[in-house]
């Protein structure tokens, strides 16, 4: 499957049963609504294809994972009912990727901010490289990782999300992100594709009933994710109408 849209992308190809998710956009790997949608309905159909037994998420581009949500259209949202709609994008994501019967490798080639650090979080297992640093950045913009939270605190933990989102303004190394378990290994950008390749498609020659029903296990107790995540996205969908976060989205956007 290949979409392409507004300077946006999403690709998936397969390998024996390997699917290789790619998102892309020319703003930093960010994401515009629509492309968020594209990413979770893939992620579902993948979730139900028989043939798939393991899924690699990644990203365009050597600098930059995802910069989480799309400044352009945030600064758009003129009502709260148009904020949650938007931060509910990432909420349908999250709950999709959790709830998805294939193992999602995460392929971290750079820097990834807010969403984008969410979207790591819930993957269940993640190659990066030493440039793939990471950065929770919402209070600055005056909202916060409210949507985002649960995925990010039950990886790393509650006192380095809390580390992460106070100091908004301060980049976390590769190296901090790994001894807090957001990533599982780091392997130079020459070598990451193939470090990836090698180990999706050694889990793929498992059994894939089991692997389902490892999937299963990993994610016992986030079921009340269906609704907490919404009621996030309801709190940040208020916030953002606040005149410090459009005042702040305009200077980030210079």
């Amino acid at each position: 499957m290949s979409s392409e849209y507004q300077n946006g992308s999403l690709q998936t190809t397969i390998k024996n049963t390997v699917a290789t998710v790619q998102f892309g956009h020319p703003a930093s790997n960010s994401f515009p609504r629509q492309l968020l949608n594209l990413l979770t309905l893939e992620i579902n159909e993948l979730s139900r294809n028989t043939a798939i037994s393991v899924i690699i998420l990644q990203s365009e581009g050597s600098k930059v994972f995802c910069s989480g949500a799309s400044f352009d259209e945030l600064l758009e949202v003129k009502t709260e009912e148009e904020g949650t709609e938007f931060f509910s994008g990432f909420a349908h994501l999250l709950n999709g990727m959790r709830s998805c019967s294939k193992i999602i490798i995460g392929r971290v080639q750079g820097k990834a901010v807010g969403g984008g650090v969410g979207i790591i979080s819930a993957c269940d297992y993640v190659f990066a490289t030493p440039e793939s640093a990471v950065k929770l950045s919402e209070l600055a913009i005056g909202i916060g990782p409210f949507v985002i939270e649960p995925a990010v605190s039950r990886k790393i933990g509650k006192a380095a999300m809390t580390e992460m989102t106070l100091s908004a303004q301060e980049w976390k190394s590769a190296d901090w992100a790994l001894q807090h378990k957001l990533y599982s290994e780091i392997h130079s950008a020459d070598t990451l594709d193939e470090t990836v390749e090698n180990f999706a498609q050694k889990l793929s020659s498992y059994n894939p009933e089991a692997l389902q029903e490892m999937k299963k296990i990993i994610w016992e107790g986030t079921e009340q994710w269906e609704s907490l995540l919404f009621e996030r996205a309801a709190i940040t969908g208020k916030l953002v109408l606040s005149d410090f976060t459009k005042a702040a989205l305009v200077q980030f956007k210079k």
